[in-house]
């Protein structure tokens, strides 16, 4: 296991993305699609197999309506 995946802020993160992703009724594909990525990096991020870095953060938060700055005071 990464050892970013045992920090529970990072597994915090990764639960409110996958609920923002749900909220916005989309699917791991058509997240994956709007993203231009395949389902499986999806899959991956949100399993904690593969992290993500700042850039990739803001990409999928534009690509869920995410207001950044609140999604962060969840944290």
């Amino acid at each position: 296991m990464p050892r970013y995946i045992q920090n529970p802020r990072y597994r915090r993160l990764l639960r409110l993305l996958i609920k923002a992703r749900e909220d916005a009724g989309m699917t791991q594909v058509e997240l994956g699609k709007k993203l231009k990525r395949p389902q499986s990096f999806v899959s991956k991020v949100e399993a904690g197999s593969r992290g993500i870095g700042i850039i990739e953060f803001l990409e999928i938060a534009d690509a869920l309506g995410i207001d950044v700055s609140e999604f962060v005071r969840h944290l």
